[in-house]
């Protein structure tokens, strides 16, 4: 799906704009003007590893056959994404006040397969049983056939039970809803990055790229273009909203912090002037 709207918040003179030149179910390519690099990076940074998802985080094996190791399918199980978009609605387990895991921080999973033909048994993420329907694994693939788990052959059996439960990025990388995220500023060199490294010829070593099209050599206005692509838990217009709200909120807790600090040295020096 290809957008062309512009989406500007703050005043006309220095709002932020973005403008969407690419929209599809896992990724987004956008422009965004009025904002410098910081800017940019930061909300990088936040869309990669510190938007929140669910994520297996605890496998209790009850039989295991296979030829792999119970800690080899605990990983796979791990960094399967789940689908995320009810995630804001659970809480984090060190917020919550059970003993190990309940349904207001977490999701129960189950899986019990086992191989009675002659041939291969592949086992994959369409065998996993979830208690929540808005959490479950996410089937991308054309065919719908979910990622391969394991491979049991005749006799072999795999059962486990698995705890999902919400994180983020920065505590492991099993909770990132992206893939990778980009973004490029000044297409034209005009800024001349590239006239102190280039091997032979600048112009074959550093062509011009796409984005190169949105702009004239002249245009002193730099807009930087991001895509951000998903691995299917959340859709990338949720991860770029949520990491936004997640900027908006961090320096909502700067200013706040700032403002007790000026009115405490405030408060304090009319103190002083009292004393005698």
């Amino acid at each position: 799906m290809d957008s062309s709207y512009i989406q500007t918040t703050g005043n006309e003179s220095n709002g932020l704009e973005i403008r969407i030149r690419n929209l599809r179910k896992t990724y987004v390519d956008f422009v965004l003007k009025n904002a410098d690099l910081s800017v940019a990076n930061t909300l990088r940074r936040v869309m990669i590893s510190e938007v929140p998802t669910m994520a297996i985080d605890m496998v209790e094996f009850y039989e295991n056959s296979s030829v792999l190791a119970d800690e080899f399918i605990a990983h796979r199980l791990g960094m399967i994404p789940l689908t995320s978009e009810k995630a804001k609605d659970f809480k984090y387990t060190r917020d919550c006040t059970c003993a190990q895991h309940c349904k207001y921080c977490s999701v129960e999973m189950s899986l019990h397969v086992k191989c009675t033909d002659e041939d291969f048994l592949s086992i994959t993420t369409k065998d996993l049983v979830s208690s929540n329907p808005d959490v479950v694994p996410v089937l991308e693939d054309d065919a719908d056939r979910g990622i391969l788990i394991a491979k049991l052959k005749k006799g072999q059996e795999l059962h486990l039970f698995c705890i999902v439960k919400k994180g983020i990025a920065k505590e492991h990388a099993k909770w990132s809803p992206c893939a990778a995220v980009e973004f490029e500023y000044d297409p034209y060199n005009k800024l001349k990055h590239t006239n102190y490294w280039f091997e032979k010829d600048k112009e074959k070593e550093w062509p011009l790229s796409k984005n190169a099209a949105e702009e004239t050599p002249i245009d002193p206005n730099q807009p930087i273009y991001i895509g951000v692509e998903t691995v299917g838990s959340l859709s990338p217009e949720s991860i770029v909203r949520t990491a936004t709200k997640l900027i908006e909120e961090k320096l909502g807790a700067v200013q706040t912090s700032l403002d007790e600090e000026i009115e405490g040295a405030d408060n304090d020096e009319n103190m002083g002037d009292t004393w005698y």
